[in-house]
């Protein structure tokens, strides 16, 4: 049985998608932008956390791990330390932590018991004309398990939107778009050479992609970061808006999202480093003139986000 694997189910979302939606972030992506606000979904693995607020410092985890005491888990001073080489994700030192210090970040779900997780929602969708979005990290590195939950969100009559990067291959794209009402499709830098030195991966496919699903008329809402040094030139900013308003005619909706620094303590937890550990937030007059420069060129253009 395909199984999936997510890290968060955000009930109540208003901003992936029109309504009230379920938001399911599946585990994995491709790309690794310096600014992403979620670590944890990076890695198509379980990941283990540590929460420094929690911790009462009982040691009940250190005595559960079956490696032995002070071996993989070590509480110093100065927080704890985990060795994440040879620790094995087997979950017994969360299960044993009293305060919910420790957590594994990863949930399986079979395509079923997904389904009806989101169903229990389902007057809030029919009442605000919501419903399901997918994300992650990168939804379609799972497009196996989305083949299995897709159809049975259809035939329950769920509107389903599919929060993507755009990095991987066409054909994963081909399998779920008929299942699909709204692509939303992230754009962050138009020339390749500077997406790939901020993301690890160049622009090329991924303007492809979104061509080709404006081309089989899908309904599209495009978001694009706004991020201090890397993505915030007003000449990227054009560039964006001219390819929105000459190749993708499906645009419903350009929102330029402010950056937020919501993300560096999950970076912290799982011992990453963080590049963007002293970046302001925009102030609001910076986030207007960063739309004036896209709204001037594409009228469907907006902004949000916290502003300092």
């Amino acid at each position: 049985m395909t199984t999936g694997l997510t890290f968060n189910l955000q009930q109540f979302s208003t901003e992936d998608g029109p309504g009230i939606r379920t938001t399911v972030f599946l585990k994995g992506c491709l790309l690794r932008c310096a600014w992403c606000h979620n670590p944890e979904g990076l890695s198509p693995q379980r990941d283990l956390v540590w929460h420094d607020t929690r911790c009462i410092a009982a040691r009940a985890c250190l005595r559960a791990c079956p490696v032995g005491q002070d071996s993989i888990l070590s509480l110093t001073p100065r927080g704890m330390t985990i060795d994440r080489a040879c620790c094995t994700l087997c979950g017994k030192c969360a299960d044993a932590c009293p305060a919910a210090a420790l957590e594994i970040i990863g949930k399986e779900w079979n395509a079923e018991e997904l389904v009806a997780e989101l169903l229990k929602d389902r007057v809030f969708y029919e009442t605000s004309g919501g419903g399901i979005t997918f994300s992650g990290g990168e939804p379609m590195l799972q497009s196996d398990f989305l083949c299995a939950v897709l159809p049975r969100c259809k035939d329950a009559r769920l509107h389903i939107a599919l929060d993507t990067c755009g990095a991987v291959a066409w054909e994963r794209y081909a399998r779920v778009l008929d299942w699909i009402d709204l692509g939303m499709f992230d754009l962050k830098i138009m020339d390749s050479a500077q997406h790939k030195r901020a993301t690890g991966i160049g622009s090329d496919l991924i303007l492809d992609n979104a061509r080709r699903i404006a081309h089989a008329r899908k309904p599209m809402w495009i978001r694009t970061p706004v991020v201090p040094g890397y993505t915030d030139d007003p000449a990227n900013i054009a560039a964006i808006a001219r390819f929105i308003r000459d190749e993708l005619p499906t645009v419903e909706r350009w929102d330029l999202l402010a950056y937020t620094n919501l993300g560096k303590p999950k970076y912290h937890r799982l011992d990453l480093p963080y590049t963007l550990e002293n970046a302001p937030l925009y102030t609001r007059g910076e986030m207007e003139n960063a739309w004036r420069v896209a709204a001037e060129i594409a009228p469907v253009a907006r902004w949000s986000g916290a502003t300092r």
